[in-house]
């Protein structure tokens, strides 16, 4: 189980529906359509980052809109010290705002640089470090965290169809919530298969979610 609340938050009505299918039945989540600065309580707000915290675009931008300049400031420094200058996807850095009703963002690198990643794990990495992180952070500092705010990982400028999206999203949260007793080969078989992205095999398109692109296909 989970100590804090998931809210997944995305002013789109298509999105969050497509969301409420596949997170339905699972604990301690909520899909809020609405804007984040519109929710009422919130302790940490995810950032769906690029690996350098350049935080002037898309949901980024709102929130340095809503925080002030100085935090992205703070999250380079992080990255500096921290990552040498580059963070990579798949970790998620708890980062204090100076707000006083909203005390935390979890910067979480979707993608190196704004680029799709529509063929990739990228929202699953991100999804499971950014838990990951929130629990650490809950295991050893103070104040806690208890409500979440995410934004629905890759669906702006990393192309990902909101059903995949949804279902790498789904299958991180679950996974977060039932760890496994103990790591065999088929535990990473098996959550291999299920991801089905990345990896030394390639990259293979879930077909309830997408469609191959034709091969001459250019990124928008």
């Amino acid at each position: 189980m989970t100590d804090f609340k998931f809210v997944i938050v995305d002013p789109k009505p298509a999105l969050c529906a497509v969301f409420h299918q596949y997170f339905e039945g699972l604990p301690h989540v909520e899909i809020v359509a609405a804007r984040f600065e519109h929710l009422p309580v919130f302790d940490c707000m995810v950032s769906a980052a690029n690996s350098f915290g350049l935080m002037d675009g898309g949901v980024d931008a709102a929130i340095t809109d809503f925080f002030g300049v100085s935090l992205m400031r703070r999250v380079q420094e992080r990255i500096l010290l921290e990552f040498r200058g580059e963070q990579n996807v798949g970790t998620s850095i708890i980062v204090e705002t100076g707000h006083p009703k909203h005390p935390f963002i979890a910067h979480t690198p979707t993608m190196r640089s704004p680029m799709e990643i529509s063929q990739t794990d990228n929202v699953y990495r991100a999804t499971w470090a950014m838990l990951l992180a929130v629990r650490q952070h809950n295991l050893r500092q103070e104040p806690k965290i208890h409500l979440v705010a995410c934004p629905a990982f890759g669906t702006g400028t990393g192309h990902v169809p909101f059903a995949e999206a949804a279902r790498q999203m789904s299958m991180a949260y679950r996974n977060f919530l039932n760890p496994p007793q103990q790591i065999s080969w088929d535990l990473a078989m098996d959550r291999q298969l299920a991801i089905r992205y990345g990896g030394d095999f390639g990259f293979h398109y879930p077909p309830e979610t997408t469609k191959p692109r034709p091969a001459n296909a250019t990124s928008p």
